[in-house]
């Protein structure tokens, strides 16, 4: 998506009993994390499953244009030839990362070990995201930056020529930092250590650990943990089996819990016990799913998830500290609160205000928008269900935002009346089949 693209506005409509099975895209972060290691390992990696959204194609041009060289198959595997740890290039061109903030911050890390010069843009909505987060640990560790007022894009990073091993305490939760101090201390001499107060996803650690490099994780008190990485390991070309989006799936998961009469099936989800809180916030709401056929594959848990209509779904308060673990989620979480009956308390909200957009603030906007009753704090979305569907009838301002633009699509399903939005071309960058897959449940084209 450029930063000028036309927009291209879309509308939601009252749907019928949603139905059938629906292969989700595979999971964004394993899809990004998979390229990204698979270009610095040494000999082949095959990625089965890879998620072919704008930003996963960002990050395998920029890996290309540092020296890797990826290629899809004919069969639909993509095949990585790395450049083994430490050697790629300076690109020739700037690395333009569309919307992709994952890329961007996962980049940074792997450029800052790296004794090259690489400059990043991007468009409207990234540049207005804060990069301050990872320039500071990796300036710790030897790299310099030059980035727009307030640490934005666009930003120019010079590589250390030999990273420092860092002790970093982490000023506020985010896998993505953690991930990028991680990716510069695989160049480094010594121990790279981040402290996290409350652990995120770790699919960097298990990814590394599956390229064969060592990463040792400590328990500290009440519930912290400190995550070790001894630099000067190398990465061992491996085949990766990318396992469906668990936050793509949460759209058409509640698309069925709202849609009276749903009954659906989405294969092969990511069960990451650090991603899938929304299905256990979900089902603690009262909504029907059954987890069939668990399993671990390459190393993740997946399963099939069989989502059923609910018609009795209830308000609850959902716990601060598992907030870190589905902050993508909460959007389509809270058109799940909007269709309940009972109250919904949201707290701990404070990163939701620096994703592709203040989510915070659109959620608030647009669920008041479209009738629902509900208040916003500093961190916190209080969300007051009637026990139906709210009026809907309205137009949604997305802010290049794909997950808003998604959510309340998925809450016109359900609306007495469509619900619009004012550009659906950012759903390209993570779900580009989103429209087709929620048309096929519904068997008709509600969303158009």
């Amino acid at each position: 998506m450029t930063h000028n693209a036309p927009q291209k506005p879309a509308t939601s409509s009252r749907a019928k009993p949603l139905s059938g099975t629906a292969p989700i895209p595979g999971d964004k972060s394993i899809s990004h994390r998979s390229l990204m290691l698979g270009g610095v390992a040494s000999g082949k990696t095959v990625v089965h499953g890879l998620l072919e959204g704008e930003d996963v194609l960002n990050t395998a041009a920029a890996m290309r244009a540092m020296g890797a060289k990826i290629d899809k198959m004919a069969d639909g595997t993509w095949v990585c030839e790395g450049v083994g740890i430490g050697n790629l290039k300076s690109p020739a061109h700037a690395l333009e990362m569309g919307n992709s903030g994952t890329s961007t911050r996962l980049l940074a890390g792997l450029i800052g070990g790296h004794d090259i010069t690489a400059t990043f843009t991007g468009d409207a909505s990234l540049s207005k995201r804060p990069m301050g987060r990872v320039i500071t640990p990796l300036s710790d560790m030897g790299a310099t930056f030059e980035a727009a007022e307030g640490g934005k894009l666009p930003m120019t990073i010079y590589g250390a020529a030999k990273p420092k091993p860092i002790y970093y305490k982490l000023p506020v939760v985010s896998a993505q930092v953690k991930s990028a101090i991680m990716l510069a201390g695989l160049c480094g001499d010594g121990v790279t250590t981040v402290i996290e107060t409350i652990p995120t996803r770790d699919h960097t650690e298990n990814m590394l650990r599956h390229f064969g490099v060592t990463v040792d994780v400590e328990d500290l008190k009440d519930g912290a943990q400190a995550v070790h990485l001894k630099g000067g390991q190398g990465l061992k070309g491996a085949d990766i089996y990318v396992p469906s989006d668990p936050s793509s799936a949460a759209f058409p998961a509640v698309a069925a819990l709202i849609v009276g009469g749903s009954d659906i099936l989405l294969p092969r989800i990511g069960m990451n016990p650090r991603r899938n809180a929304v299905f256990v916030t979900l089902g603690e709401m009262g909504a029907d799913i059954t987890f069939e056929n668990q399993r671990i594959e390459a190393g993740e848990p997946v399963a099939d998830l069989r989502i059923k209509a609910s018609q009795t779904l209830k308000g609850i308060t959902v716990p601060a500290l598992r907030v870190p673990s589905m902050i993508d989620e909460i959007p389509i979480l809270s058109v799940a609160a909007a269709c309940t009956n009972g109250t919904t308390y949201l707290t701990g909200l404070d990163e939701l205000r620096v994703k592709e957009s203040d989510r915070l603030l659109m959620m608030y906007e647009g669920l008041k928008a479209c009738g629902v009753d509900c208040e916003m704090g500093e961190a916190s979305l209080t969300i007051h269900g009637h026990g139906k569907p709210p009026k809907g009838g309205t137009t949604i301002k997305t802010a290049l935002d794909h997950r808003i633009a998604m959510s309340f699509l998925v809450l016109g399903l359900a609306s007495d009346e469509p619900i619009s939005i004012d550009d659906i071309s950012p759903v390209a960058t993570s779900f580009p089949n989103f429209v087709s897959l929620i048309n096929g449940l519904a068997h008709d084209k509600v969303i158009q």
